[in-house]
């Protein structure tokens, strides 16, 4: 029982002072508990936007170029980062546990690039709270006939195990083979992701971006996609952020670039400071000198 010697009586109630409503953020986050709102925090920061980078390709993709060892090529990053997206084998192993960087964890598996892919089944959301996970990302195969269906409900069934435990869930859209790469399938992708309950969206750019970020009720984040040339790349993730995206989840744009500390540097600035694609490349120029 508390001691009650010396017991102040409450006398501070600021009756002047109305208690302050604060408004949150993140797109369509509003009404969702505290907890995720607080892991989404984590993610997309004060502005609202974020810097993701990503090192899950792994999972299907074996030791990609780049990323043969995490340890040398993505730790070093990590600092740059406002988010780190990879495995829970990742994790365990390589990532220290005395980061303070927030986790999207790849929260599906399935087939590799050896076979057919999108074949997932989704990962027990036990895991993800047992190592801190910020976020789950959950793969979704629109216009995939073979998959769409199994994915869609991966994506379902995953939101409902983070609503429990108050953990968001990033849908992925993976790139449908019967479908045209364009807003109108991205459109179509997005939304069904955020219809089933996923808190953000990762998707690809494309003409027409705007239309997609606009019909989507949570925060889209564009995948970097195949490697391209730095000053393409800076571009891209200008182009995206200008048509309303929250951030950009970066992999081989970064972790294969000449030289990847002085790229995901640049990336942030696009991304946090709105530094045009000029202006971006030559910061990352300056930086590998």
């Amino acid at each position: 029982m508390a001691d009650m010697d010396n017991f102040k009586e409450a006398e501070t109630f600021g009756l002047n002072t109305p208690q302050k409503t604060i408004g949150f953020p993140i797109k369509g986050a509003s009404n969702l508990d505290w907890g995720m709102k607080n892991r989404l925090s984590r993610i997309f920061g004060k502005d609202g936007k974020s810097l993701m980078l990503a090192c899950d390709h792994g999972f299907i993709m074996g030791p990609t170029g780049g990323i043969e060892r995490i340890d040398l090529s993505i730790v070093p990053l990590m600092k740059y980062a406002d988010c780190l997206m990879c495995t829970r084998g990742v994790l365990r192993s390589v990532i220290p546990p005395t980061n303070t960087t927030p986790i999207c964890l790849r929260s599906d598996a399935g087939s590799s690039v050896l076979t057919e892919l999108n074949d997932n089944v989704m990962m027990a959301v036990e895991d993800a709270v047992r190592l801190n996970a910020s976020c789950m990302a959950m793969m979704v195969a629109l216009g995939d006939e073979r998959y769409e269906g199994k994915t869609v409900a991966n994506l379902f069934r995953t939101v409902d195990a983070g609503q429990k435990y108050g953990i968001p869930v990033m849908g992925v859209t993976a790139v449908g083979k019967q479908m045209a790469r364009d807003a109108r399938y991205f459109r179509l992708a997005a939304r069904v992701c955020a219809e089933n309950g996923a808190n953000i969206v990762k998707t690809y750019y494309t003409e027409g971006f705007d239309t997609v970020v606009a019909s989507c009720p949570v925060p889209i984040v564009i995948a970097g996609g195949k490697k391209l040339p730095e000053r393409d790349a800076l571009e891209l993730a200008y182009r995206a952020m200008n048509d309303g995206a929250a951030g950009v989840d970066m992999g081989r744009n970064v972790f294969q670039s000449t030289n990847p500390a002085a790229m995901i540097r640049a990336v942030g600035a696009v991304i946090h400071k709105n530094l045009k694609p000029d202006a971006a490349y030559e910061m990352f120029q300056d930086l590998s000198k």
